[in-house]
């Protein structure tokens, strides 16, 4: 049989590496697991009393509604005014998804069709890459790296694209690069998409984990990015909710409301509990991502100075709960694939091959801070044992 929307889809790299994470701990060895970016800390308290309570109670075992409770809308109506100072409709600018994968994915079958050409960093999240794919439209890849002007870059293979691209896609803090921009960056992109009519989706997946005091901005900061940009936050990271899947578009109301119009067809919303906690969570513990965003910084400084230390060269990353590690001179020859499956096998360390974020990532593996710091320094023993050829 033929699959034809998923005919050309590459197999999923990171399942060799599970693969082998998961024979090495079938034969009781200890893998520290440091690939998979799934967080690891409790949500919040506040969030699973609510969720609890909500779930006894059976009116909310019916139909919600696809855009979002409205009281959930206007909890993040307040979390943007209170963290970026940028106010939002909650009728027209916000719209709740099922996750930020959902809300994206569905994003793209809005804006794109075939014929239609996005734009998109490389290396990549996979589904920014493939997102704009399954919706039928063609993908520049904008190459990214601490060598890159990478505005430039955008201006450049926006100009030498037919047809020209309808879509920008951003996130920044960036996955898997850790690469972070200010407002100014965001104010050239939006001037620029304003000029060429083009929509830019920025995924803000780590808006609240930013380190040494810096504090990654939201693309509506730039003026008159409501013309022009959405952006999707998401509960993931910043309040510890990964398995809730709870995000949200929020920005530009054509947009929004084309977003919603489509989801009235496909879905009615999460589960009203999980709405309803996520609501009380915002309301009621705001400064949670302020007790989440020093345990990564921990992690990061741990996972960076042992690496260096047993001469794994890498810069400490600004944002993000990921470390983008060049392979080291002497393996770089074996590639992501082959490196990070070594890494399982001789360091019981599994990462992830840069590869799986596109081609630009081939030379890089992706460390998630997901272990706790003992176990990470667990991790670099055992890398330091294996990588004899470091010096």
């Amino acid at each position: 049989m033929e699959f034809r929307r998923i005919t050309n889809l590459p197999p999923y790299v990171f399942t060799i590496i599970d693969g082998l994470k998961v024979e090495a701990r079938r034969k009781g060895v200890d893998v520290i697991d440091l690939g998979f970016g799934n967080p690891d800390l409790p949500s919040p308290a506040v969030a699973v009393e609510k969720l609890s309570e909500a779930a006894h109670n059976s009116r909310n075992h019916r139909y919600s509604s696809s855009r979002g409770i409205p009281k959930l809308r206007e909890a993040v109506a307040d979390l943007y005014l209170r963290r970026f100072g940028v106010v939002l409709d909650p009728e027209r600018e916000i719209i709740s998804t099922i996750g930020a994968k959902e809300g994206f994915s569905h994003l793209m079958w809005v804006l794109l069709q075939p014929g239609d050409a996005a734009l998109v960093p490389s290396p990549s999240y996979p589904i920014h890459i493939w997102g704009p794919h399954l919706a039928g439209a063609d993908v520049r890849e904008i190459p990214m790296g601490t060598d890159q002007d990478f505005f430039e870059n955008i201006q450049e293979a926006y100009e030498y694209s037919w047809p020209k691209p309808r879509v920008i896609v951003l996130s920044f803090p960036h996955n898997p690069t850790t690469a972070c921009v200010d407002v100014d960056f965001f104010q050239r992109v939006v001037d620029f998409a304003r000029e060429k009519d083009v929509i830019v989706v920025h995924d803000n997946a780590y808006a609240e984990l930013g380190f040494d005091g810096y504090e990654p901005p939201s693309i509506l900061q730039a003026e008159g990015a409501k013309e022009c940009a959405v952006e999707l936050y998401s509960m993931t990271k910043s309040f510890s909710m990964a398995g809730w899947r709870v995000a949200y578009l929020v920005g530009n109301a054509e947009v929004v409301q084309a977003l919603a119009k489509l989801k009235s067809y496909l879905d009615y919303g999460t589960f009203q509990p999980i709405q309803i906690a996520a609501t009380v969570t915002l309301n009621e513990d705001p400064g949670h991502p302020r007790e989440v965003q020093p345990i990564y910084q921990a992690r990061r400084d741990a996972l960076c100075d042992g690496l260096n230390r047993i001469g794994w060269e890498i810069t400490p990353p600004q944002g993000t709960m990921f470390a983008w590690a060049p392979i080291p001179e002497p393996y770089r020859e074996l590639g992501s694939i082959e490196f990070a499956s070594m890494l399982v096998r001789e360091a019981q360390v599994a990462t992830s091959p840069g590869v799986g974020f596109g081609p630009g990532g081939d030379g890089h593996v992706r460390f998630a801070l997901i272990e706790n710091e003992q176990r990470i320094h667990q991790g670099v023993r055992n890398l330091k044992k294996a990588l004899t050829k470091l010096s």
